[in-house]
């Protein structure tokens, strides 16, 4: 989703669902622990026979053993819950919102809908090469975990690698996609270079295996650094948000909304995550 550049929220200040639009960060309450997708040859949301599985082999090697966390923007049942997702978190250099509901195409698919499939096939991909993957959410039905748990899952676990996945809802004549990277706040300056490198990565892949463009709004060459996500700014190892497209564009939207070809959003960021570790 847009998540746009929001300042330190005024205390006591009572939001809105439209105030959640407008200063959205990319998660909610943190009942949902860090449950872990369906493994390999296990059923997902929107999975279907094109989630296929290719063996491991060759540079798949780099996978074998790494802590991979995905984290699926949003939740399905964030939109019910406005108070919960509206509570402020601290974010390590001000407050945001819990979690935002997220956008959705024209034709009503959701983000959180597209993101919880791709996190799943993302997830049976790299567990097929050998890697620990955890999401950080267990279901498409529950509300956030919030933005501060969303980096904790990670930061617990100790993870090589954390991925946010997102769409985004910009302008309907925009297109494209881009890499979030992290700014040095206090607290997450280790972890800075590791992930402008896992950016890089996975921005080469994506571009090469989906064919998507470079977004036409934010960003340089599809890479657009920030330090107001405290997904990022919370984080002690190395991770970044991918906006896999605008789905207020037709085209960004019809190819989201494709189950095939969500399918090869998956295979691109699994081949982006091997380029990492190798």
């Amino acid at each position: 989703m847009r998540i746009p550049r929001c300042g330190p929220a005024i205390a006591g200040l009572a939001l809105s669902l439209g105030a959640l639009a407008a200063c959205g960060g990319a998660s909610g309450p943190s009942a949902t622990g860090t449950a872990e997708a369906p493994r390999a040859g296990e059923p997902s949301a929107g999975g279907g026979d094109d989630a296929r599985t290719p063996e491991p082999g060759g540079d798949a090697e780099a996978l074998r053993g790494k802590v991979i966390v995905i984290d699926p923007g949003h939740n399905g049942g964030n939109a019910a819950h406005p108070s919960e997702i509206n509570r402020q978190v601290r974010i390590g250099n001000g407050g945001k919102a819990c979690d935002t509901t997220g956008t959705s195409a024209e034709s009503g698919y959701t983000e959180h809908a597209f993101t919880w499939d791709v996190s799943n096939r993302l997830a049976r991909l790299l567990r097929a090469r050998g890697a620990k993957v955890t999401l950080t959410r267990p279901d498409d039905k529950g509300v956030g975990p919030c933005i501060n748990e969303r980096a904790t899952i990670g930061n617990r676990l100790k993870a090589d690698a954390a991925v946010s996945i997102h769409a985004d809802g910009a302008a309907a004549s925009e297109h494209g996609f881009h890499i979030i990277e992290p700014i040095a706040v206090k607290g997450n300056e280790r972890m800075v270079p590791a992930s402008l490198k896992l950016g890089r990565a996975l921005r080469d892949a994506y571009r090469e295996g989906t064919g998507i463009a470079y977004s036409t709004y934010l960003g340089e060459n599809a890479l657009d650094r920030r330090d107001d996500l405290g997904g990022l700014n919370l984080s002690t190892v190395p991770k970044v948000f991918i906006e896999c497209g605008n789905m207020r564009n037709p085209g960004d939207a019809a190819k989201l909304s494709s189950a095939p070809f969500r399918q090869r959003i998956a295979e691109s960021l699994t081949q982006g995550l091997t380029a990492y570790f190798s």
